[in-house]
């Protein structure tokens, strides 16, 4: 465990994200449920927890300080709780829906609400175009989930007047957000330096026109 905190607090350091000690055992014990759940279910083909951290963790935590002006946040495609979970734990006075059609994934959610006591957290398991939830939300935050293109064909039903879309990308995506920009205006763009992360990453918040 004591590795595992020492990884996380010093990438979080670096990120200028400070954790309290609640949080930092929340994310490592976070981190132990998905590598040992990840040994039978297969949620994610990293499967060494020193590249799991940085390319996960420390990936999913680089976007906590970029949601604080909203409230009511849903994770599209969110896999093994990627970035939900995490925010859900940086984020306790916020509310986190976390939305996926693969079974094992949520099944895996479910587990790790239970055991992090994450009261913030609301798990659904279905195909995205098929969710139809009863009020929209303020952000639509995706990591893995698609092309900008399909993201915003597929996700702007959940958004609520004035929501934003947050994308997770890894190189400048100029063709894709082309390809939306009659519909979608650009309010911010940044380039993320993740910690042991070599790839270039970059996060784009947009909303429609």
């Amino acid at each position: 465990m004591a590795n595992y905190s020492s990884a996380i607090s010093a990438g979080a350091t670096q990120m200028c994200v400070t954790l309290s000690d609640q949080q930092l055992e929340l994310l490592v014990e976070y981190l132990e449920l998905f590598i040992k759940w990840n040994k039978a279910y297969n949620l994610s083909a990293i499967r060494d927890p020193e590249q799991m951290i940085p390319l996960h963790l420390l990936d999913s935590l680089i976007v906590h300080s970029y949601i604080q002006a909203v409230d009511n946040i849903i994770d599209v495609g969110t896999g093994p709780g990627l970035p939900g979970i995490v925010l859900a734990i940086m984020n306790p006075e916020k509310k986190f829906t976390l939305l996926d059609s693969n079974g094992k994934k949520t099944r895996f959610l479910f587990q790790a609400k239970l055991a992090l006591k994450l009261d913030n957290v609301t798990i659904i398991n279905e195909r995205v175009e098929a969710y139809q939830p009863e009020q929209g939300f303020d952000m639509i935050v995706s990591r893995a989930f698609a092309s900008i293109t399909d993201m915003t064909y597929w996700c702007t039903h959940l958004l609520a007047e004035n929501g934003i879309f947050l994308a997770m990308k890894g190189i400048y995506p100029t063709e894709e957000f082309a390809a939306v920009a009659d519909k979608y205006e650009l309010i911010e763009s940044h380039e993320l330096n993740v910690p042991g992360v070599d790839g270039e990453r970059h996060l784009l918040a947009f909303k429609p026109k």
